[in-house]
């Protein structure tokens, strides 16, 4: 027959267990909630675009959640710069293509198909579009005004 100290321990650890449980569940069912949409830039590093001047595919071993979208690295350097400050690395407008953004239309982009302008990684759907971005100097502003009313549309 357990002691009253015992029985006392006894439901301690049954309540606590239960607890535990309860935040564990929690704990998963945020981390669904936080589950990122799509992998970003079809799984180029975005640091890279600035680092090395060229698209490189990121592996999943480096990765990092930002902004609802997965992102890879080719190295844990890029990773932890990424992290550091990702509104300098991130992809313009989620990375969908930049000129089709510019009007009004979201549409997925090639991220081998890329520029740098101003500090910003912006991305395209062809080489026409990236040809005429580079042409309009409005084009960004566009961009960036349609993105406020699109961010939340699925690409085209």
């Amino acid at each position: 027959m357990p002691t009253r100290r015992t029985a006392l321990l006894m439901v301690s650890a049954a309540i606590l267990g239960g607890a535990l449980g309860s935040f564990g569940a929690l704990a998963q069912i945020k981390a669904v909630a936080q589950t990122p949409v799509r992998v970003g830039l079809k799984g180029y590093d975005p640091v890279a675009y600035f680092t090395l001047s060229t698209p490189t595919l990121g592996v999943a071993q480096y990765q990092y959640v930002y902004d609802g979208v997965l992102y890879r690295f080719a190295n844990a350097h890029h990773r932890d710069l990424f992290k550091a400050n990702p509104e300098k690395y991130a992809p313009q407008f989620g990375g969908s293509c930049a000129m089709n953004m510019a009007g009004g239309v979201r549409r997925e982009a090639d991220p081998t198909i890329w520029i740098i302008s101003n500090g910003n990684l912006y991305v395209f759907a062809g080489t026409g579009g990236q040809t005429r971005f580079r042409d309009d100097t409005a084009a960004a502003g566009r961009a960036t005004d349609n993105w406020k009313r699109l961010k939340e549309t699925p690409s085209q």
